[in-house]
């Protein structure tokens, strides 16, 4: 296939406009449904089909995408980029992955965003798309710097502001709009009451249902303010689990009651609140439908359940369809009718676009869906556009760009908010904070977990530099995940060497992690005072050796270890408390430390 060898400039001005022959006021009050019901009227039945589909596309520009992007895309979708796989399959949104390189830099994002939405208005029945991303914070993040960074779920949660919470979701939301991307797959509503949960855990905001409320409906109304859609997520409630939906069914055994107890009150709040959507978790939740299929396929769930019980009436989407908890029983051409059946709205991401689209359509066709049910979840996710003003807002400029992303007021922001969520988890000896001055040195070890986005660290590094800066001179000795006996060895002999202490950042540590703790217990027999860092799972205390002191920053990217570098070196009091409890190693049902923990200086 040909692509186009052209880039596409920043828009100066330009609208994605209501198309002129749709009633006047499209898209505002008694016009809405007017333009809505307009719309439909004119789309083709594989209109129809697109429009509930959103999808990855290779390549950092919407025509003119790298070689490699271009054999990406022919191999994965049969077309070269993301204008020709916009035109052929009617899309209703693109969602963006580093992986894919779509998200390089904020001008490079803002052409492509613009390239896409030229596109889709270009083709067809002209109607703009949903550009999404997962840009959470903290654990889960597409876009990098210089684009501003927070903490994370859990790190907010450990702050307990909704008033941060809302702020950083406007922070967020101001620079993905200026970027041209109008949703975010944010907020977290699951409960993390599972310490052993592989696939939440941080980016939960905690384990006390009424505070995750709090926190999802306080984002939900700043990304609003941004002018960005957001989605809360995972419907009915990912908390509890200790499998990770992306490969393989996750199992929770909540019952109907515990369900409306712990998992129902975030999402009752989001909703409250006018969330945009809503997104399914493919878990298996017996106690609420016993057919075997997961949420994302359950109508019990999904309508039952979501639609009927908690009122809410609008897009529900579901998770990538990719992942293996969505396809263990059922093909990839039937998953997506499957999912319309339950009361899904938008189909994100298929593995293989082409026989889901003939799936649906040979559905429809055959009379197994309705047009009139296709017609149902298409006026939902129009309306979802027209509220969120998609129809009449000008296309992404480079001038829109530089005046708010990675702004120093943003940064500011960030930095502040997420150093409110540091919590210090234990301080016997008194050895924090280790204020600047008497010549005192400092060594930081530990695990280097990469940066969700792909830009920024590595942890220790980051830390050892900021310690520096702040007048305490330290320097990193990464030893990874899994220390062997020559680089505990090293680690050791380095902590001999004259240091006033030891920074260790641990990562996810359990009974089972013994290079980590073979670490830290060596370094403690050194006499030199040990401090811990637990740059993700708080619950790595109570693993631990004994030592000196242990912090908790609940995210290992450069802002969380600028917090806790501030937070070591008393340039700021820790302020965070446990959003969830720590249970003691050998018996969970005992709290080594409640929700509600910290201490201070």
């Amino acid at each position: 296939m040909s692509h186009p060898r052209s880039q596409v400039p920043p828009a100066a001005g330009s609208t994605a406009a209501v198309p002129a022959d749709l009633p006047a006021g499209a898209g505002a009050g008694a016009g809405e449904e007017a333009t809505v019901h307009a719309l439909i009227a004119r789309m083709s039945l594989e209109e129809l089909v697109g429009q509930l589909f959103v999808m990855r596309v290779f390549g950092a520009s919407a025509t003119d995408p790298d070689p490699a992007d271009v054999a990406a895309n022919s191999a994965d979708m049969g077309v070269d980029n993301a204008a020709e796989l916009v035109a052929r399959y009617h899309l209703g949104g693109v969602v963006y992955f580093a992986w894919a390189h779509n998200t390089r830099d904020p001008h490079q994002i803002a052409d492509l965003s613009n390239g896409i939405q030229r596109g889709a208005l270009g083709a067809g029945t002209p109607v703009p798309l949903l550009i999404a991303v997962d840009q959470e914070q903290g654990a889960v993040e597409r876009i990098g710097a210089p684009v501003t960074s927070f903490g994370g779920g859990m790190g907010l949660g450990a702050n307990g502001s909704a008033e941060d919470a809302f702020a950083a979701a406007r922070i967020v939301g101001t620079e993905l709009a200026a970027m041209g991307v109008n949703q975010n797959y944010a907020p977290v509503c699951d409960v993390n009451v599972n310490p052993a949960n592989p696939v939440i855990g941080v980016r939960s905001f905690g384990a006390d249902p009424a505070a995750v409320a709090a926190l999802a409906a306080a984002q939900v109304r700043g990304y609003q303010e941004a002018g960005v859609a957001t989605s809360a997520k995972h419907f009915p409630g990912h908390g509890d689990t200790v499998t990770d939906s992306h490969v393989a069914l996750p199992v929770i055994t909540h019952t109907l009651e515990e369900w409306q107890r712990v998992d129902a009150p975030p999402f009752r709040a989001v909703i409250a609140a006018g969330v945009d959507s809503i997104m399914t978790a493919h878990i298996l939740v017996p106690q609420l439908d016993g057919s075997g299929d997961p949420a994302t396929l359950s109508r019990p769930v999904l309508t039952g359940l979501l639609r009927e019980r908690l009122g809410y009436g609008g897009v529900v989407v579901t998770d990538a369809l990719g992942m293996r908890g969505v396809r263990v029983r059922h093909g990839d051409d039937r998953v997506p009718v499957l999912a319309l059946k339950a009361g899904a709205d938008q189909l994100l991401d298929p593995p293989d676009l082409d026989a889901a689209c003939k799936g649906v359509l040979a559905a429809v066709r055959s009379g197994e869906l309705s047009r009139e049910r296709l017609a149902e979840s298409v006026a939902r996710v129009l309306r979802l556009k027209l509220r969120r003003g998609l129809f009449g807002r000008p296309l992404a400029t480079h001038e829109g760009v530089d005046a708010v992303v990675g702004s120093r007021p943003h940064r500011e922001a960030a930095d502040a908010i997420t150093g409110r969520g540091v919590t210090l988890l234990a301080n016997a000896s008194g050895v924090l904070p280790l204020r600047p001055g008497a010549e005192r040195r400092v060594l930081v070890v530990g695990a280097d977990p990469a940066a969700p986005s792909g830009v920024g660290g590595p942890p220790t590094a980051v830390l050892a530099r900021e310690l520096t800066a702040l007048g305490v001179p330290a320097r990193a000795l990464p030893t990874g995940f899994a220390p062997g006996t020559a680089v505990i060895g090293e680690a050791v002999a380095a902590a001999r060497e004259g240091v006033d202490a030891v920074v260790v950042a641990t990562y996810n540590v359990t009974a089972g992690s013994r290079e980590q703790l073979a670490l830290v217990e060596a370094l403690a027999g050194t006499e030199v005072p040990v401090v811990a860092l637990a740059v993700r799972n708080p619950y790595d205390v109570a693993f631990l050796p004994p030592v000196a002191a242990v912090l908790a920053s609940y995210g290992w990217t450069d802002v969380s270890m600028r917090a806790a570098a501030r937070v070591v070196a008393g340039v700021v009091p820790p302020a965070g408390r446990l959003p969830v409890a720590v249970p003691r190693a050998g018996d969970p049902g005992r709290a080594l430390f409640p929700v509600g923990h910290g201490l201070g200086y």
